[in-house]
C-alpha cells in the first residue's frame, strides 16, 4: 500500500515566532529547529521532534508539502535532510517533481483558471481601489492569484466579507492568514494538485492537514485529515467527520500533526 501524506506549511508544521503559542516560564520551553530564513535571517521554525517525525515520515510514505505559498518561497523551507520528490505550490497552481515545476500541470491550470473565473488584472484593481492605509504591501503570486499584507489592528470591520462577497461574484474566494489576505480563483485547489500525485503514485490512502479555508478542499479529498486548534478553519468552527483537531495549539500543534501523519501513515 502506498499512503501519500500532503500537509501545509505555515501554521500547521511550520511557525514564525508570532505564532508560537508558547505559554509557561522559559525554562520548560522546547528546543526549536530553524527550517527558514529571509534576508538571512531566521523565520520559521518546528519543534526538534517534529523535524525527526518529518523524517520518519518521508521513509515511510510520499510525504507532499502543499503550501500556498510561490515555488521560490517554498525552496527557502529545509523541512527534510533530502527535498521531496514532489511539492504543490501556489495552492496547486505548481506541481514540482523533485525541485523542478511541471511544465504541463502548470499549463492546465492556466488554462482552467482562465475559463472559469474573472481576470487576475480586475481582482488586482478591485484591491487597488478598495484598500486604505490598512494595507501595508499588495503582491501578485506566479501570476495566478493576489494578496495583501494588512496591519489586523486597523483593519476596517467588514472589509474582508464585503471583499469575500465581491470576489465570489467573480469565481474567486478568499482568505485571511495572520497579516495577509488571500484573493485565489475558485478553481485553484490543492486538492486536485494531489489528486494528480495520487495518480502517479498509485496511491492507496491519502492523509492531509491544513489550517485554513484554502485547505477544506484537500481536507475533504483526503481518507483522514487533520487541523490545529488555532487558524482560519479553528476561527470558523469548521469540522468534518474524517478530520481530526489536535488539543495543542502554535508550534505544539504542528508537532502534534507530524505525530497524527507519522502514527495513521504506519498502521497496518
Amino acid at each position: 500500500m502506498t499512503v501519500l501524506v500532503c500537509s501545509d506549511l505555515d501554521r500547521t508544521l511550520i511557525y514564525s515566532q508570532a505564532a508560537f503559542a508558547l505559554d509557561g516560564p522559559d525554562e520548560t520551553m522546547p528546543r526549536l529547529l530553524c527550517v527558514e530564513f529571509y534576508q538571512g535571517a531566521p523565520l520559521s521554525y518546528m519543534t526538534e521532534p517534529s523535524a525527526r517525525t518529518l523524517e520518519a515520515l518521508s521513509t515511510a510514505a510520499t510525504f507532499v508539502p502543499t503550501t500556498t505559498r510561490t515555488p521560490e518561497q517554498y525552496r527557502r523551507v529545509h523541512l527534510l535532510e533530502k527535498p521531496p520528490a514532489y511539492a504543490i505550490c501556489a495552492n496547486g497552481g505548481h506541481l514540482l517533481v523533485d525541485g523542478d515545476d511541471d511544465p504541463d500541470w502548470a499549463e492546465a491550470v492556466r488554462n482552467r483558471v482562465a475559463d472559469g473565473c474573472a481576470p487576475l488584472a480586475e481582482v488586482q484593481h478591485h484591491l487597488a481601489q478598495s484598500s486604505g492605509e490598512f494595507v501595508l504591501k499588495r503582491r501578485t503570486a506566479s501570476g495566478l492569484f493576489a494578496y495583501t499584507v494588512i496591519d489586523r489592528a486597523a483593519l476596517p470591520p467588514g472589509w474582508v466579507e464585503d471583499l469575500t462577497g465581491w470576489c465570489a461574484e467573480r469565481g474567486w474566494r478568499t482568505s485571511l492568514q495572520g497579516r495577509k489576505v488571500y484573493c485565489l480563483p475558485a478553481c485553484l485547489t490543492k486538492a486536485a494538485a494531489a489528486g494528480e500525485i495520487a495518480r502517479r503514485t498509485g496511491a492507496s490512502t491519502t492523509l492531509a492537514a491544513g489550517d485554513s479555508l484554502l485547505d477544506i478542499e484537500l481536507l475533504d479529498a483526503a481518507d483522514l485529515s487533520i487541523r490545529p486548534a488555532h487558524g482560519e478553519l479553528h476561527d470558523t468552527g469548521w469540522t468534518s467527520p474524517r478530520t481530526a483537531v489536535t488539543a495543542a495549539r502554535g508550534i505544539a500543534a504542528g508537532q502534534e500533526i507530524a505525530e497524527w501523519l507519522l502514527e495513521r501513515a504506519t498502521e497496518p
